[in-house]
């Protein structure tokens, strides 16, 4: 199997499966057409994150890592009447081009956009004392990603989903040689998962258009 046949495959997913969608396409020409790189989720990846939100009955979600807010509108789309979703960038030009895509989204008076390092700003949100979240999506950068996931943790509701992106790194996560500071960030990712009692969690592989990778699911206990 080749990059150009899961390509392929996820296009005729797109086209068999998901609806078209102006609203997601423009976001995405937009995020192009400013220089973001074209790292956001795929559609059937979106619709997946879509779906994960509303059979979790997510009504609070906390994304990290906005970039041109595709993710953030297949998730924001999810939420129930009254429904909310924080997400945080920290390039403030990604963060422009985020803001008017929310906003061509109809969706400014459900998402609030913070700028800034998600280090710095997470203790601000939870200095907030916020309704603790439903579901947290993870998608930044991924040396930092096991602080964001203990973060993650401390804001999340007893049973709320964690979900971490690019967690196989093309199957680099096993290779020893390999030195990548992103790599051995999801390393050590893996390991806090091994180690903490409080989460049920399982890494998938996943193909498509964004090359070969992962996702983590991790449902975080009654009892916490």
């Amino acid at each position: 199997m080749t990059q150009e046949r899961w390509t392929a495959v996820d296009r005729y997913v797109g086209e068999h499966v998901l609806a078209t969608d102006p609203v997601l396409e423009s976001a995405l020409r937009a995020s192009a057409a400013a220089g973001l790189p074209p790292i956001a989720v795929s559609p059937p990846q979106g619709k997946l994150l879509h779906l994960l939100a509303r059979l979790h009955h997510a009504r609070t979600i906390l994304e990290l890592g906005t970039l041109g807010a595709y993710s953030t509108i297949w998730l924001a789309r999810a939420l129930p009447h009254g429904g909310r979703l924080i997400t945080i960038e920290a390039d403030p030009a990604y963060a422009q081009v985020a803001g008017e895509n929310i906003a061509q989204a109809g969706l400014s008076h459900v998402v609030e956009l913070r700028v800034g390092p998600a280090l710095e700003q997470l203790p601000r949100v939870a200095s907030e004392n916020p309704e603790p979240f439903d579901l947290i999506f993870i998608d930044a950068d991924k040396q930092t990603t096991p602080q964001y996931f203990t973060w993650a943790l401390r804001l999340s509701r007893p049973g709320g989903l964690i979900i971490t992106d690019n967690v196989i790194r093309g199957g680099a996560l096993i290779d020893h040689e390999c030195s990548d500071p992103r790599v051995e960030g999801m390393r050590r990712f893996h390991q806090l998962l091994r180690d903490e009692p409080r989460v049920s969690a399982t890494t998938i592989q996943t193909v498509g258009s964004k090359g070969y990778d992962g996702f983590t699911l991790a449902l975080v206990s009654d009892e916490l």
